[in-house]
């Protein structure tokens, strides 16, 4: 089975939905390697939610 990159980062928690038709199809086009560095940057943006948010949030 191929791998899905926009299914790998919808699991991991990333808003892809949200994106553009573009956007999402520039996301799909990512390799297994790529992706895990996203979410590696996700998890541990996530562990420090309280300090590293702002007031608004803009998706890619």
């Amino acid at each position: 089975m191929p791998f899905d990159a926009l299914a790998a980062l919808r699991g991991t928690g990333h808003p892809v939905d949200l994106l553009s038709d573009a956007q999402q199809a520039v996301f799909a086009t990512l390799t297994e390697p790529e992706v895990e560095v996203l979410n590696r940057l996700k998890a541990r943006l996530d562990a420090v939610a309280p300090e590293a948010e702002g007031h608004g949030v803009k998706i890619v």
